[in-house]
């Protein structure tokens, strides 16, 4: 469950270490006259804002930028009833089209990636759980 000021480890060769949410996006906010925080799962896109990077990092660390999310702490129910959870929360960057901007992703997966269309980032994975 990530939703703003969180921090996320990311998981891919672009250069980028860490970055911190700024936005969830396709959340809706409100609910019923009650404000909801938005929260984002495995598979959601959400806009961040580059905290820690390489020196030669080709994105620029003073933009947002968006990325999918990979990985949570907080535990995905599946629909055959097992849950999924992971130790950190991991994120792979993606430029303007929808793909992952570095070549090689570090870590498992999740598989809730593929009903998201995510196709590229789960075949550049090395385990998809």
């Amino acid at each position: 469950m990530i939703q703003q000021e969180s921090m996320l480890n990311i998981a891919d060769n672009s250069g980028v270490k860490l970055a911190q949410c700024i936005k969830v996006l396709g959340r809706g906010s409100s609910r019923k006259g009650k404000k909801v925080r938005p929260t984002a799962s495995v598979g959601d896109v959400v806009v961040v804002a580059i905290k820690k990077n390489l020196p030669n990092c080709p994105l620029d660390s003073k933009k947002v930028h968006k990325c999918v999310i990979i990985r949570t702490k907080y535990p995905v129910r599946r629909s055959d009833g097992s849950y999924v959870r992971f130790d950190s929360n991991a994120a792979v960057m993606l430029d303007a089209d929808g793909n992952p901007v570095g070549t090689r992703i570090f870590g498992a997966v999740a598989r809730e990636l593929r009903e998201k269309n995510f196709m590229k980032i789960i075949s550049l994975a090395n385990e998809v759980v």
